[in-house]
């Protein structure tokens, strides 16, 4: 692997890297290093970016599907180029393992993939207006055309992955986008900036501006400029958000503490290798990353067994050592949070059958047992490795104590009966059931998103596509 030294970014505006009013020093999560300067935008500086988009969006929606589709494929080929040092780039700034980074890279390429073949599907559809005596002799169709500048909102834990899940949708429909990337990741997204303006986007189709969440997402969020936001994030911003867009599209992928069923008809062995790989990737950093784990009790304490014994193997360290699974949370106040809610469940009767201490800001990786589901670890979003393993009685009140929450991404079951596999994807009140599953598998082609404070939309290119156009209706008379 390559050695970066220190670097200094600047704002991404129009196609030009702007010297910012002001600039902070971006650190390591891992080695409380600093690896970067980083611009931090004003009020004025987010106004322009936003003005270059709003100014390019004639461009865009004026460009052919072929033209959009080209350019993401170079980004593609560029990124096929340079991937290592894209995932050094994630491991530095987010302290993901390098090996975990190299895995969003390559998704990275695929979602650009996606979104450059699905540039050239975008179809409308002919309307039999002659169903009703009124449409006689008229011939009518639908067109999409963009809806004009997208603000962009995005989180840490896949600060390449997540940005193409909106960025790519975006040019794949001809629209602009105002990029404002988490405060800790901004080096991907102007990583990307780079690319893109070497791939021919033209001048203000991609604005990226780094700094404070409030400062830029309000302007974002209230400016009239902006005809729809997409933001991955925490409900509460998520909520605030919905507040404050008015007429705005928007887009919410929220919060999850996501779930497993266990029925007793399984082999263990393999579920088990699985579920530990869901609860611990990315330190657990995840949306859909496993949380809550709901066993028969039948097998409860042969899976109890097994799952903190594998725990036990997984190795913690640096980010950039390819053996290391889990590295530092994303900062040190995300390492007290979790051991005071690890402290609450055990004083409310949880027991700590694996983990519960740090090390620096890695969080060892946390077994809990028997979790009162009104413990913080239990009914909120943990974003951290620990998991919760509670017995029942049967795969129906499993289903209960999975739906028993203010969230619903995605869930999964584990089952070789059909039925009752058909019936916990009819009951799940999520955005996605996984049959013979953890909840954290995702493929960048398929609709993503979620129910009640999980969010509202759906991300994977071609339906987030479905929200960055607008339907017109075109009707000829031919009397």
């Amino acid at each position: 692997m390559t050695t970066q030294t220190e670097v200094k970014k600047h704002l991404f505006i129009n196609n030009e890297w702007k010297e910012a009013a002001g600039y902070k020093a971006l650190t390591s999560p891992y080695s409380n290093d600093t690896i970067a300067h980083v611009p931090v935008a004003n009020e004025a500086e987010v106004d322009e970016a936003i003005e270059a988009a709003y100014r390019a969006t004639k461009i865009m929606a004026a460009m052919p599907a072929h033209e959009r589709a080209a350019i993401l494929e170079r980004l593609v080929s560029s990124l096929e180029e340079r991937s290592e040092e894209a995932a050094e780039i994630i491991a530095k700034e987010a302290a993901k393992p390098i090996t975990t980074a190299r895995d969003e890279v390559k998704r990275t390429i695929q979602t650009y993939k996606f979104a450059a073949e699905e540039a050239k599907r975008i179809y409308g559809e002919t309307l039999p207006l002659d169903a009703v005596p009124s449409g006689e002799n008229r011939i009518a169709y639908t067109v999409h055309e963009p809806i004009g500048v997208i603000g962009a909102i995005t989180p840490f834990n896949f600060p390449m992955n997540l940005v193409a899940h909106k960025v790519g949708p975006a040019i794949a429909t001809g629209n602009t986008v105002v990029l404002k990337p988490a405060s800790q990741t901004p080096l991907s997204s102007y990583f990307l900036a780079e690319l893109l303006k070497e791939a021919g986007l033209p001048a203000g189709a991609l604005n990226v501006v780094s700094g404070s969440g409030q400062l830029i997402g309000d302007k974002l969020v209230t400016d009239d400029r902006i005809a729809a936001i997409t933001f991955t994030g925490s409900p509460a911003v998520g909520i605030g958000i919905r507040n404050k867009a008015g007429l705005k599209r928007v887009t919410l992928e929220l919060g999850s503490n996501a779930a497993v069923i266990i029925d007793e008809d399984v082999d263990l062995d393999k579920v088990v290798a699985r579920c530990v790989a869901g609860a611990y990737a990315n330190q657990g950093q995840v949306c859909i990353s496993l949380q809550r784990v709901y066993i028969h009790e039948r097998v409860y304490d042969a899976f109890v067994e097994k799952f903190v014994e594998a725990t036990r193997k997984v190795q913690i360290g640096d980010p950039l050592d390819p053996q290391t699974v889990v590295s530092a949370l994303i900062s040190k106040g995300d390492v007290e949070r979790s051991l005071n809610w690890i402290d609450e469940a055990k004083k409310s009767g949880a027991e700590v059958a694996v983990g519960g201490t740090s090390t620096g800001n890695i969080l060892h990786p946390t077994v809990i047992l028997n979790a009162d589901t009104s413990m913080k670890v239990s009914c909120q979003e943990v974003f951290a490795p620990i998991v919760i393993l509670n017995k029942c009685q049967s795969v129906k009140e499993a289903i209960e104590q999975v739906n028993d929450s203010k969230f619903g991404l995605q869930a999964g079951v584990y089952t070789n009966n059909v039925h009752t596999a058909l019936d916990a994807a009819e009951k799940l009140h999520v955005g996605g059931v996984m049959i013979n599953d953890i909840p954290t598998f995702r493929v960048d082609h398929m609709p993503y998103g979620g129910v009640k404070e999980s969010g509202t939309g759906r991300e994977g290119i071609k339906y987030a596509m479905e929200d960055m156009m607008e339907l017109k209706l075109v009707v000829f008379n031919r009397n």
